[in-house]
């Protein structure tokens, strides 16, 4: 699209598009949705709209307007779920601070449920997925894991105790990451969802050719992960990152197989990854760890390269 006022659009793969609307400010459009990943329906809404909200906040905006989405097999579920799930959405809405206008439901065999985000930034500050500078510092702020203890709970590989802690993480707005990072001269970041850490990466490397070294023993993940791999548990979304980053990847000698895993899994509603200087690593992680964002780590840095690529080392 050629449109002078278009910020951002398809071109970067980055996690939302941005359009200038005047000197001062320009909006953020993004949608996503899938379908249940835990039981309870209020808390399947909330994980989505959680999940769709993070794209607002890794562009560095703040999320003002969501409509639902939702596909509902209606011959198969009492109407009172869809209640239920569009309820735990609307509540992480207001959580943001921003507000549901309504949606749109079609009849469908599969349950999915997402929503369409509008949130705002100024267009000097919008943050992209690409940036990040050579002597940078790359910053973690939730813990990997959660596609591989999902798919361990839905086999029952996983006790019951498990669930609250996934939950929680996958419920956490990246608010409070968002507003530490534009505090701080953050030259890259992306939200880690689908394509895992490595993938997400990537995408980050691309933009504008540099090596991503991810220090594989400072990367936080959940406990249960490590066992659960070497149980063959994995998503199918694990299968493609793998055959999609086999020549952009690099595993130094020292990283197990289960952590080759775990950086190459999907993930649900997952933290933000952003590139920053040095300098201001320590009083940003400070900050991360007062709000809720307990688990933030330095994960890894940036170098130069002669083309995109990802070093994991052991």
């Amino acid at each position: 699209m050629d449109d002078p006022n278009l910020l951002v659009g398809i071109e970067t793969s980055d996690d939302a598009g941005v359009y200038q609307l005047t000197p001062d400010l320009a909006i953020i459009n993004t949608t996503d949705y899938f379908t249940p990943i835990v039981d309870d329906p209020y808390t399947y809404g909330a994980i989505a709209a959680t999940n769709s909200l993070s794209d607002v906040y890794s562009m560095g905006g703040v999320p003002k307007t969501a409509l639902n989405i939702s596909y509902w097999p209606k011959d198969q579920l009492d109407f009172e779920i869809l209640g239920e799930i569009l309820r735990g959405g609307a509540e992480k809405v207001k959580e943001a601070g921003a507000v549901s206008l309504g949606g749109h439901t079609v009849t469908s065999q599969e349950l999915m449920y997402g929503l369409a985000v509008t949130g705002v930034v100024h267009p000097d500050r919008v943050v992209r997925n690409f940036g990040a500078k050579p002597g940078d510092a790359l910053i973690l702020t939730k813990q990997l894991g959660i596609g591989i203890l999902t798919t361990g709970l839905k086999f029952d590989k996983v006790g019951a105790d498990v669930l609250p802690q996934i939950v929680e993480s996958m419920v956490r707005l990246n608010a409070s990451a968002a507003e530490v990072m534009q505090k701080h001269c953050v030259h890259a970041c992306t939200d880690i969802t689908g394509f895992g850490l490595l993938g997400h990466g990537f995408e980050m490397a691309q933009g504008n050719g540099v090596r991503l070294e991810i220090f594989v023993d400072k990367v936080p993940y959940f406990d249960d992960a490590p066992r659960l791999v070497k149980e063959k548990t994995y998503t199918r979304a694990y299968l493609a990152n793998t055959k999609f980053l086999e020549e952009a990847v690099t595993f130094t000698a020292g990283v197990s197989e289960e952590m080759r895993h775990i950086l190459m899994e999907a993930e649900t509603s997952g933290g933000l990854l952003f590139a920053l200087p040095e300098t201001e690593v320590d009083e940003a992680l400070a900050e991360l760890h007062a709000r809720d964002c307990r688990e933030a780590a330095v994960v890894g840095r940036v170098a130069e390269a002669s083309e995109a690529e990802i070093y994991v080392l052991g």
